[in-house]
């Protein structure tokens, strides 16, 4: 606080409020692999990790049993056809529609087994 907001909260003779605490969370698809980095309460699974974590934003993390693990090797990702994922115009992947003719795509990890 600086001297302003402390002569604000002493005139009025009350307490300072107390900071807000910061969380981090790294956010994980069904298989452990990192979606995102968010100081948000979202839907979604996820594990509390440390400031220096969060601020180091490394891609390659994989949660395992609740633990985070270093991926020492790149991850390798496609995009195959599905029966969910995102809806895209069957001629062109980066259109995305919600029309009747439409085909599914999702990402799609090396080592997964589905």
């Amino acid at each position: 606080m600086n001297e302003t907001t402390e002569n604000f909260w002493a005139a009025l003779a009350l307490p300072p409020p107390p900071p807000p605490v910061a969380f981090y969370r790294l956010y994980y698809d069904k298989h452990g692999y990192l979606l995102f980095y968010s100081m948000e309460n979202l839907p979604g699974n996820y594990i509390e990790i440390d400031q220096a974590t969060f601020a180091a934003g490394s891609p390659r993390i994989r949660v395992v049993n609740g633990q985070l693990q270093h991926i020492k090797t790149n991850i390798v990702t496609k995009l195959v056809h599905s029966d969910q994922g995102q809806a895209c115009d069957p001629r062109d992947i980066a259109v995305i529609t919600s029309n009747e003719n439409k085909q599914y795509w999702k990402l799609k990890v090396a080592d997964e087994t589905n």
